[in-house]
């Protein structure tokens, strides 16, 4: 029989966060991936866990899935985890539980501690829609691109962020996205825990007077939907018809489709996007 992957929610901070299912579980399995062995061995020494262990990390997840499908076939039991949180969460565990849903073997989560959830909980902001965008990207082009679509997200944003990244990253958002509502939270379940409420401008000040310290998560307040509306509105305003059916287009839209659509982003019907072609 094949094995199964157990994908195990470790502690964020505070080691009390962790279930006693993920605790059995980690005794029971043939093996533990890790993220980093260097740091799984001290929460593994603290419950006593004998466990072997193996590397599983963001430079080797390609290589080492296939392995691990292989080992997993054979009839191992392997048990995923990563410095913190839940795996594959902003993680190349991701990576693995593609590769064996494709092999068709069984993945199950043991679920547990994950920042961006805890924070969304404690940041006073709408926790009815949210989106989690994980680390902005290193890329510029990438990023610039990914912060145009976080300006007009409606959600809740959550992002993750080191300490040596946080000014610059802030400074970003306020420029793109302009002033809106954000709590920071820092170093969750941990002693030095920290819930800022505050506005981007708000961060922006505080940080330049105090260094940031320990790993951020960012929960934003989305555009509010009205001005949504109105932006988008007056955005197609700006266009003649024939201009804003080229958009579409160039996209790949069929014409009739994209009739369609531009009558419904101008708010009018179809017979007058039709004549305005002639």
């Amino acid at each position: 029989m094949e094995g199964t992957l157990f994908l195990c929610a470790t502690p964020i901070g505070n080691l009390g966060d962790i279930s006693s299912r993920v605790l059995n579980t980690l005794r029971e399995v043939d093996m533990i991936a890790a993220e980093d062995t260097r740091n799984s061995i001290r929460l593994l020494n603290h419950f006593e866990i004998r466990t072997p262990m193996t590397s599983y990390h963001e430079h080797n997840k390609i290589e080492k899935a296939r392995q691990i499908t292989c080992w997993l076939r054979e009839g191992k039991n392997i048990a995923l985890i990563t410095d913190a949180g839940t795996p594959a969460i902003s993680d190349p565990g991701e990576v693995l539980v593609r590769e064996c849903l494709k092999e068709g073997i069984h993945v199950t989560s043991l679920p547990g501690c994950c920042a961006c959830i805890t924070a969304l909980t404690l940041s006073g902001l709408s926790t009815r829609r949210f989106c989690f965008e994980g680390f902005l990207p290193a890329d510029k082009k990438e990023k610039k691109n990914i912060l145009e679509e976080l300006r007009r997200e409606t959600r809740t944003i959550i992002l993750y962020e080191a300490p040596h990244h946080l000014k610059r990253t802030l400074g970003e958002l306020y420029q793109v996205l302009g002033e809106r509502r954000i709590t920071l939270c820092r170093e969750l379940t941990k002693r030095f825990e920290t819930v800022f409420p505050t506005t981007l401008e708000g961060a922006l000040l505080y940080y330049e007077e105090n260094e940031p310290r320990g790993e951020y998560v960012l929960v934003i307040e989305g555009q509010d939907r009205k001005q949504s509306r109105q932006a988008e509105q007056a955005k197609w305003e700006s266009l003649s018809i024939k201009e804003h059916m080229a958009v579409y287009e160039e996209e790949g839209m069929e014409r009739k489709e994209a009739m369609k659509q531009v009558a419904a982003d101008r708010g009018i019907s179809k017979r007058d996007v039709y004549q305005a072609l002639l």
